[in-house]
């Protein structure tokens, strides 16, 4: 179980740099194509969804199979395409329970220039 042996306090990042193809897939997948994510600004670039920002945080649950039971978000500033984001995973509670862990987590995701864009909180579960 890749759960067992990670403690309280353990940080774990994640970082990815969105391109204008991953907000065209994601447009076509999620339906969301809103001018702000398909008409380019005078620089080029479109702002990245939310919501795809937010998978930075869940490739990080992933890597441990945590299902997610509560998820909060909080948009702190817009992500736009050429943008580097760094998640950090803070675990903050292991409980083992019956038959699962239970986990509880912060997360934090930051442009290249060190600026908050995401934050929240994860509860979720990890079954053994």
């Amino acid at each position: 179980m890749i759960i067992e042996g990670i403690e309280a306090g353990t940080v774990f990042c994640y970082e990815r740099t969105f391109t204008l193809e991953d907000v065209q897939q994601f447009s076509a997948i999620s339906g969301d194509e809103g001018d702000h994510h398909t008409v380019p600004d005078e620089y080029g670039k479109v702002v990245v969804h939310g919501f795809l920002t937010a998978t930075l945080p869940t490739k990080i649950g992933g890597d441990f199979n945590v299902v997610a039971r509560d998820f909060t978000m909080k948009f702190v500033r817009p992500v736009f395409t050429g943008d580097t984001i760094r998640c950090e995973v803070t675990m903050h509670r292991i409980e083992k329970q019956e038959q699962r862990y239970q986990v509880s987590t912060t997360y934090v995701c930051m442009n290249q220039d060190g600026k908050e864009v995401l934050k929240g909180e994860v509860l979720g579960f990890v079954y053994s």
